[in-house]
């Protein structure tokens, strides 16, 4: 129940988040279950691939950074935990979560009320800082590639900055237009880039098998500092956490199941065919990454001098870049370049996707956004105009933002770990609740381990949580005197009192009642006091109006009427998220049953007007008289239809 007022067509445009293709964001369930639009789960791997695959881009560079020659050991690592702990976990919060909710979900069912929605509102924080710096380290790569792309060099050297800023800005103008074509784009540059990425690493692969003392020469600077495989194996596993950036991609995976298509008997409550293909995506692109990360970490560590890697070196963030310059020549390596600048600048795209589906799916619905938030555009402007504050104050360098990255992925997958054990340990699964206990553990430590030795990362992530608790009560006290209901439902009992009251003496007159004994003494006494009080004629007649809170957390939920007696007194009982919206939208629905406004009746508070104020944001009650009416005034501008508020006492 909203007022709507006349937009001009530039603002219908720009706040419309209900036209079939708004810029980006995922189809709402009911269209995906009517399989409207709906792709093979391989191309819809795509669209999380140019997030997932791209990170090959500076994934290698940043290993050997932290690893030096234990990089492909550690990559193993890696690889290791993303087949036998990352994807077991993922394709348990794909059938637990099928709807694109991803791994939040599962933990806001774990809790309720305030709880639930503070733990969400600070996994969100992580997801914008996984998703945003996932935006901008990818685009601030794409521009490294083509700086250090011998063509360009000189002409965009120093530019750097300006560069990123333009890819930026030209993604934000592609989610202004639309993205249908999307999955589309995603497959041409998955299939191109992986395909030239191949030929690399092979090159490389077969340049090492031409000169086994690049083996040897790897395996002695390996126990120079680590004699003992044990020690070698030890070392892989504490610089595991560095290289947390190869397990991206995995929550966008489940973020974009409703763009699965499934099978034509799929329902809502078991949309089987849709499971099992996400299914097939995570596994797929996850074995795929696999591969990728071990050739391109092996051949890039034995073939590239130690000091490209730094920063300033010519391999730092574009490790397989520099081997197609360097050994299939400028023109393969400018070719390379292009198509890893496209999947790097895509890959933005598919995290402000992921970010248009969460925000929109969570904030608005708990009151903690303004409205528009349901709408893309003005959302994709809010993003980009981030991802632009962060771009200049890292001054768009890959290896500053790493960390931030890490931090981001890790919280997310690491909530993700916890939900899904905590899930199992509450079904009585003893082997998969050890077993996720487990890869738990593992996260926690990883995260644990990533915060301790880049508390930036931390600082950036707490940042972000900040600015959304403030952004989310800011938006919640200023909307607290909307009418924000979901509609009004009337049992059977329920319209039958109103069915004859519409009958009767006009106005229909409501006292309000907390109910206390809820005995016929207590309303025999309610209904004389406010007679007496506010000269109510005993031929008028009276209906008690009783409400009950639900969940107060929640912003928006429909109104249930239900109807009692006690004695001769007809009672009306209604139950949801806030006293004064409820008796708001109640009384609207009745003036428009009846032939004269409807009146309420209340007394006065006696508590404190701090204390009413606290009490209205944390459990929806409070100083209600002037609430209620206030809402009454917003929603029905018209004095002579909006119901009548009366307080006396």
């Amino acid at each position: 129940m909203t007022i709507t007022r006349a937009r001009s067509p530039f603002m219908r445009w720009f706040l419309d988040a209900e036209e079939a293709d708004p810029g980006g964001f995922y189809e709402r369930e009911e269209e995906a279950l009517r399989q409207d639009d709906v792709h093979p789960w391989w191309k819809v791997m795509c669209l999380t691939g140019v997030d997932y695959f791209s990170t090959l881009g500076y994934q290698p560079g940043i290993a050997a950074l932290a690893a030096g020659a234990l990089a492909p050991i550690a990559t193993l690592v890696l690889v290791v935990i993303t087949l036998f702990g990352a994807l077991p976990m993922y394709r348990r919060v794909a059938v637990e979560s099928p709807h694109g909710d991803g791994s939040l979900s599962m933990l806001q069912k774990l809790l309720t009320y305030w709880p639930s929605k503070l733990l969400v509102l600070t996994l969100l924080g992580f997801v914008m800082t996984g998703f945003i710096i996932t935006i901008t380290l990818s685009a601030a790569d794409a521009t490294a590639h083509l700086v250090e792309n011998p063509l360009l060099h000189a002409t965009l050297g120093g530019h750097e900055v300006l560069l990123t800023l333009t890819l930026l800005l030209a993604l934000g103008a592609v989610f202004l237009k639309g993205f249908s074509e999307a999955i589309g784009v995603a497959v041409v540059l998955v299939i191109v880039y992986l395909s030239l990425s191949a030929v690399v690493v092979v090159d490389g692969l077969m340049a090492i098998v031409a000169n086994p003392s690049l083996i040897s020469d790897w395996g002695a600077a390996m126990t120079a500092s680590h004699s003992a495989p044990f020690g070698i194996i030890a070392a892989a596993l504490l610089v595991f956490p560095a290289l947390a950036l190869g397990l991206s991609g995995f929550e966008t995976g489940v973020v974009v199941m409703p763009l699965i298509q499934g099978d034509p008997g799929d329902t809502r409550a078991k949309p089987r065919g849709r499971i099992r293909n996400a299914k097939k995506l995570l596994t797929t692109a996850a074995c795929i990454m696999s591969v990728a990360l071990l050739g391109s970490s092996f051949v890039t560590t034995l073939l590239i001098p130690p000091a490209a890697f730094r920063p300033g070196g010519e391999a730092n963030g574009r490790a397989l870049a520099y081997l197609a310059h360097e050994r299939l020549g400028d023109t393969f390596g400018t070719v390379y370049d292009v198509t890893t600048v496209g999947i790097l600048w895509f890959a933005g795209a598919s995290a402000l996707a992921g970010l248009l589906n969460i925000v929109p799916r969570y904030l608005p619905r708990y009151g903690m956004a303004p409205d528009w938030a349901r709408s893309t555009r003005p959302l994709v402007c809010v993003f980009v105009l981030i991802a632009a504050i962060v771009t200049v104050l890292f001054e768009a360098k890959v290896d500053a933002q790493a960390a931030a990255y890490a931090t981001g992925v890790l919280a997310l997958m690491t909530s993700a770990a916890v939900a899904v054990f905590l899930t199992e340990l509450r079904r009585r699964h003893r082997r998969t609740s050890i077993f996720f206990g487990v890869v738990s553990a593992i996260f926690v430590y990883t995260f644990v381990v990533t915060m301790a030795s880049h508390a930036g990362g931390l600082v950036i992530a707490l940042v972000f949580v900040a600015l959304i608790m403030i952004i989310s009560l800011w938006s919640r006290v200023t909307r607290s005197r909307e009418l924000r209901v979901a509609g009004v439902e009337i049992d059977d009992a329920a319209d039958v009192v109103l069915a004859r009251a519409a009958l009767g003496r006009q106005p229909i007159r409501f006292i309000a009642n907390k109910m206390q004994a809820g005995d016929l003494d207590e309303y025999d006494e309610k209904e004389r006091i406010v007679r007496e009080r506010n000269h109510i004629s005993p031929k008028d007649q009276i209906v008690f109006l009783e409400v009950r809170i639900n969940d107060a957390s929640d912003f928006t939920s429909p109104v249930q009427v239900t109807a009692g007696r006690a004695g001769t007194h007809q009672i009306l009982r209604c139950s949801g998220t806030s006293v004064s919206n409820v008796l708001a939208a109640f009384l609207l629905y009745v003036r428009d049953l009846m032939p004269e406004p409807p009146h309420a009746y209340f007394e006065w508070s006696e508590r404190d007007p701090m204390d009413n104020v606290l009490r209205f944001l944390s459990g929806g009650e409070g100083d209600i008289p002037p609430l209620t009416h206030e809402i009454l005034r917003i929603a029905e501008p018209d004095p002579a239809k909006r119901p009548r508020v009366h307080v006396g006492g």
